[in-house]
């Protein structure tokens, strides 16, 4: 069986006039929860002695205060997870994927900025 060519992403980019500027992520709606589901299949493991799947990185555990209603929303998406048919994940399993998704996304000058709007 032939294989298929690869293509040439920057020979289609200059084609198209366009300029290549990195990897494009989906950030929220249909597109963003099919990739959060990609993530927790691609990442989470069940443990060996049993147990629920988890990331086998994350070796830190802390306690984060949140608002009933965040809660809730967590809920959701991670019983949306499963019914969509991904694995069983705890509400906070989500919430550590979304803060390490988001804490990858603040650059530098983010935080410059929210320095800078704190102090005035």
């Amino acid at each position: 069986m032939k294989s298929k060519p690869k293509l040439n992403m920057d020979k289609i980019a200059t084609t198209l006039g366009a300029e290549r500027r990195g990897k494009a992520e989906a950030g929220g709606g249909y597109f963003g929860a099919m990739q959060l589901i990609a993530q927790v299949e691609a990442r989470f493991r069940a443990p060996s002695g049993g147990g629920r799947s988890t990331d086998p990185e994350w070796t830190e555990r802390r306690l984060v205060p949140l608002a009933p209603k965040s809660l809730a929303r967590l809920e959701r998406i991670a019983e949306s997870i499963h019914d969509k048919g991904g694995p069983v994940v705890a509400p906070l399993q989500v919430a550590a994927l979304l803060l390490e998704r988001a804490t990858e996304e603040v650059n530098d000058e983010a935080i410059e900025v929210l320095a800078k709007a704190k102090a005035s």
